[in-house]
């Protein structure tokens, strides 16, 4: 009966204390809600310059944020490229006129009482810019070189930002790897890669950190490589932060890639037509992925969202309500794990290939069924207009 009793006295022991460590993701994950990202705006760069209209949405308004908060979206992640926009060393001072935009859009989105998630964008694709991880991992020049340009131009947002409240969270880059979408150098370097990856998320919450103002305590989004979720958990070293709670794993979600992306296979999952599915995915092996995210981090009570995730637009109706099913999913399994999903927009309307556009970021006008697939991630249609 002693052993009975005291089993039961650890058990309880237990529960009390997974239950307080699930508390604060839950809270977060509750905050951040469905989330939607301005993708192809002011990530979007032509011949080394950013520029909000060169890959074709119009200039964004208002009404956008308007209508994505009436549809029940709570949070909106605003990718931004600096490339094109700044000075030279050791200053880099970031073009007065490109910083006053994206301050205007931050505030558009507030005006909504939607959260923002900031952050350094294509600066770092494939290492083909300034923010050339490949080359800073094997040397040292250009390891202080991207050090110090990358803590000025954070410096800058936060001190751009210091008095913003919690609604404001800064991200500190974006898919960063060498061009190999995590199949190159960081396989055979022993590790180089992945410790600049740590190296550059610790200086991020250092520099946000020493501004002051409102960032001595605002939220902080710290990716792993490729923002891949394998890689993440295998690799990425949880920065030291003198403000406990404030920090919160990034990942993308696109799987399987060659549904949800390339749109190679028409349909997925147990409801498709055999003939016509992606092989090797289905709801269970999605549900395994999302899983990882919470056994190793928000059943420890490290928050995570989910910066990136979605499916491209199919042409006729049964594909069409399979990619609801699909996404449908992720939202479900977003809940269930206390993840917060940030479906990618790039504005384009059609369908197939890299058209995953659910309303027009200029006028605020829903396109096809964009406002469905808001309501199948959120799944709680009684409650969006």
């Amino acid at each position: 009966m002693k052993n009975r009793f005291f089993l039961c006295f650890i058990l309880i022991c237990f529960a009390s204390v997974m239950n307080a460590q699930v508390k604060f993701p839950q809270k977060m994950a509750k905050r951040l809600g469905m989330g939607w990202n301005l993708g192809n705006q002011f990530d979007a760069y032509r011949n080394g310059v950013a520029d909000e209209t060169c890959w074709g949405n119009g200039k964004v308004s208002q009404e956008l944020f308007d209508s994505l908060s009436a549809a029940g979206v709570k949070s909106v992640r605003i990718p931004v490229t600096w490339l094109g926009h700044m000075g030279s060393s050791p200053e880099y001072t970031i073009e007065q006129k490109w910083m006053n935009r994206i301050k205007e859009v931050v505030e558009f989105a507030h005006n909504s009482k939607l959260n923002v998630i900031l952050n350094i964008h294509h600066d770092g694709a494939d290492s083909k810019h300034w923010l050339d991880i490949k080359r800073a991992a094997t040397d040292s020049s250009i390891h202080d070189k991207v050090i110090q340009q990358f803590c000025a131009i954070w410096r800058q947002i936060a001190e751009t930002f210091k008095q913003e409240g919690d609604y404001l969270i800064f991200e500190s880059f974006n898919e960063l790897h060498d061009g190999k979408w995590g199949w190159g150098a960081n396989k055979t370097d022993n590790g180089k890669q992945y410790a600049f990856i740590n190296e550059l998320n610790q200086a991020f919450v250092n520099t946000i950190r020493s501004v002051g103002g409102k960032n001595s305590s605002r939220y902080l989004g710290i990716p792993g490589y490729c923002a891949n979720i394998d890689l993440t958990i295998n690799n990425i070293v949880i920065p030291k932060d003198r403000k406990k709670n404030r920090l919160l794993v990034a990942v993308h979600f696109y799987d399987p890639y060659l549904y949800t992306l390339e749109a190679k296979f028409r349909q997925w999952g147990k409801l498709a037509d055999e003939s016509l599915r992606v092989p090797g995915s289905d709801e269970e092996t999605i549900a395994k992925e999302l899983r990882k995210l919470f056994d190793t981090y928000t059943s420890k009570g490290m928050p995570v969202y989910i910066g990136e995730m979605g499916c491209v637009r199919r042409n006729n109706a049964e594909d069409e309500a399979i990619r609801i099913h699909y996404l449908s999913e992720v939202g479900k399994l977003c809940r269930t794990f206390h993840l917060s999903p940030f479906y990618w927009d790039n504005g384009q309307k059609n369908a197939g290939r890299e058209c995953s556009g659910l309303i027009d970021h200029h006028a605020g006008k829903w396109y096809n069924d964009g406002k469905e697939v808001i309501k199948a991630i959120i799944s709680c249609p009684d409650d969006v207009e």
